[in-house]
């Protein structure tokens, strides 16, 4: 019998967690298990160290972690990337975008992104979303408001011409968009537990005093964020429905 497995999904890892936190592994692991994903289910790729990016039609989809970089630098290996996004986004490849992720999304796709005149939101704030979220794949289902981890300066100050903003906070106008039917940007961290969070307190505690925060009260305030965890998985089963009959390889391939 000839059967064959699916699609893997890629995972492009755009920068490496904080040094404290690295022990716990890199983002592709993070948004893996978070993801529900095996090991076997992924392809990484880091356009920074030069590793090539497949064609998009060989993936179910894509996922674009964050970074500490600045979309604004234009850094070549960025902008590489982002052209490719908007190659596999062109091809209905099913894509999330992570906060930098998100931010190049925006800027593949002719968004404005830049500081946030608000600027650091770090911790665990409240999402609010918008009227289109309540029909849309991803978010369809949610509460109207629930937590999640999020830590940035930069951010979506114009999404996309055409793109659906799903949700805001009270620092971030555009803390999620849709742009046509499978390309989505958060701008908060749906990989990230607790833990994650408040090492990223931490780190960024100086940064955090310059803007008006006090970090021991950020970090007190970080708890769990099950429903913008719970978004990778709706991504991948969402992407998995979208790639349909696709498939690569033989049998013995499975795990």
């Amino acid at each position: 019998m000839n059967a064959t497995r699916r699609a893997p999904f890629l995972i492009v890892e755009t920068g490496l967690p904080v040094e404290r936190l690295r022990r716990y592994g890199r983002f592709p692991h993070w948004i893996r298990v978070a993801a529900g994903l095996r090991a076997a289910d992924v392809v990484e790729a880091n356009p920074e160290r030069g590793d090539p990016l497949p064609a998009p039609d060989r993936v179910a989809g894509v996922i674009v972690s964050g970074s500490a970089a600045f979309v604004t630098d234009r850094a070549e290996w960025s902008e590489r990337t982002a052209d490719w996004i908007r190659q596999a986004v062109d091809a209905g490849t099913p894509l999330l975008g992570i906060c930098y992720g998100h931010q190049l999304l925006a800027h593949a796709l002719g968004g404005e992104v830049d500081y946030n005149p608000a600027g650091r939101e770090s911790g665990t704030v409240f999402i609010d979303l918008h009227p289109p979220a309540f029909a849309d794949p991803l978010f369809a289902g949610l509460p109207p408001r629930f937590p999640a981890h999020a830590t940035h300066l930069q951010t979506v100050l114009r999404p996309p011409e055409g793109a659906t903003v799903l949700a805001r906070s009270a620092l971030d106008g555009c803390q999620a968009f849709r742009w046509g039917a499978a390309a989505w940007g958060v701008q908060f961290h749906p990989e990230f537990a607790t833990h994650h969070m408040r090492g990223y307190v931490h780190a960024r505690a100086e940064c955090l005093r310059r803007h008006g925060h006090c970090p021991r009260e950020v970090a007190r305030s970080v708890s769990a964020a099950p429903q913008a965890r719970g978004l990778l998985r709706r991504f991948v089963r969402h992407a998995r429905g979208h790639h349909g009959h696709a498939h690569l390889g033989p049998a013995a391939d499975r795990r």
